[in-house]
């Protein structure tokens, strides 16, 4: 069974976690830092979750303390706030993920039980480039990765409106997933390219994946080639492909951001979002 080590002193928030961590986990609970690097000390755990109550810049810090202790230990971050150099530094760090209130017990614990079975999350994930304005990211072809970077992004861009975060997020998730699927086949070894670029008025996420890129009238198998009049015929075609359910990502995307715009190949997009 998965073993986890929480930290943080009883509370609502530290209390949902371990609860929604029952199923399928053992979770542990001490009330702080200094606990946890003696629990470590003395017992091997698969993944530790940090106290909420405490910044980013302390967890990392405790980061370095427990891997000297535990090298592979994973860690997902909580922390009261976030800034846009706190998530650079935590991605830098090659923390598991990175969470701001309000807190989603359940997805905590969803992300706990998947990345405490993946062996490979450390890989996954490379910082080519990285100021509070532009941050460029590599990311292996999975559909964990692909969370992880929208949660990442997410926290990146937490000044940002919740409403107008959470909308551009979806967006940026469908069209990211569509190029780990159709241009990467979900396939670990291959990997897409990601920017998140932050301006005075406008937010704008560039996608670019290693597939040989598409034509509009080649997408029988999403909803944006349906004809009018027929809006499920896309899914007879990713039923024969064996695709994953889903084929409205182009089109929910276009009608979240105020600009989509692909490449010649279609290999490469521009989502473009004006905040002011």
């Amino acid at each position: 069974m998965t073993t986890v080590l929480l930290i943080g002193h009883k509370s609502e928030t530290t209390d949902s976690i371990q609860s929604a961590l029952a199923t399928g986990c053992e979770c542990e609970r001490v009330p702080g830092g200094a606990a946890a690097i003696r629990r470590l000390r003395q017992h091997s755990f698969e993944l530790v979750i940090t106290d909420p109550e405490t910044h980013i810049d302390e967890d990392l810090a405790l980061l370095e303390e427990m891997r000297e202790i535990r090298p592979g230990v994973k860690v997902i971050v909580l922390a009261p706030s976030t800034t846009p150099d706190e998530i650079i530094a935590a991605l830098r760090a090659r923390v598991v993920v990175c969470f701001s209130p309000p807190f989603d017990a359940h997805q905590i614990a969803d992300f706990s039980r998947q990345a405490a079975a993946d062996p490979d999350w450390r890989t996954d994930i490379e910082v080519l480039s990285a100021r509070p304005e532009w941050v460029s990211l590599r990311a292996n072809c999975r559909l964990l990765t692909a969370e992880r970077v929208v949660t990442f992004l997410r926290e990146l861009h937490s000044e940002l409106p919740s409403q107008t975060r959470d909308d551009v997020m979806i967006a940026f998730r469908e069209i990211l997933l569509n190029a780990m699927e159709h241009g990467g086949a979900f396939n670990r070894h291959k990997v897409v390219e990601v920017s998140a670029v932050r301006t005075e008025r406008t937010l704008v996420f560039y996608v670019r994946d290693p597939g040989p890129g598409f034509r509009r009238e080649g997408l029988a198998h999403a909803a944006i080639a349906n004809a009018p009049g027929s809006p499920a015929t896309h899914f007879e075609h990713r039923e024969q492909s064996g695709m994953r359910p889903g084929g409205f990502g182009i089109l929910l995307a276009q009608g979240i951001v105020d600009e989509l715009i692909y490449s010649e190949l279609g290999n490469e997009v521009l989502l473009i979002k004006h905040t002011a």
